[in-house]
């Protein structure tokens, strides 16, 4: 198993359990696959990526992450309606879920649904974990150079990644 550090540019394998501040576990991959991330890329929320810079495998540790290094804080802006009909007929929706849109610049901007009517559907950019303090118990498992093809595309291929 190799000793080397996380450093940006590398492919990191971890597994984690995240909780919320009263303790329920919002997410985990406990069980399955680990998760695997390009250091440095912002594929994992910001608070946690820095936490684990300089750690080795084997590492273990518990980062409590505020929310302005999480998923941010939650606007003031109320969930916007959007018709119902804007969705493909047949599309199941339900709370919680996220679609892209295409933001006012053009470019794709995510957004989360928070309530669904028969003739509505609203909508968010808030995460649904905005303004939640993140809590990760972390266990490093892997680290590996990235390719040539990671770095451009800036996240992971292959196995535990993204597939083209």
């Amino acid at each position: 198993m190799s000793t080397e550090a996380i450093e940006d540019g590398k492919v990191v394998a971890i597994h984690y359990t995240l909780t919320n501040d009263a303790g329920e576990e919002l997410d985990s991959s406990a069980g399955g696959e680990p998760l695997y991330y390009l250091h440095g890329h912002q594929n994992i929320v910001p608070g946690l990526e820095s936490q684990l810079s300089g750690k080795k495998p084997g590492d273990k540790l518990t980062v409590a992450v505020p929310p302005e290094e999480g998923y941010g804080l939650p606007s003031e802006a109320p969930a916007q309606p959007i018709e119902r009909t804007a969705f493909p007929p047949g599309t199941a929706i339900e709370a919680g879920m996220a679609f892209f849109a295409q933001g006012p610049g053009g470019q794709p901007l995510q957004v989360f649904v928070t309530d669904v009517t028969e003739t509505e559907v609203f909508i968010t950019t808030d995460h649904p974990l905005a303004g939640v303090t993140l809590n990760f118990d972390v266990e490093i498992v892997e680290i590996r150079d990235a390719s040539d093809e990671e770095l451009a595309h800036g996240h992971v291929h292959g196995p535990g990644g993204h597939h083209h």
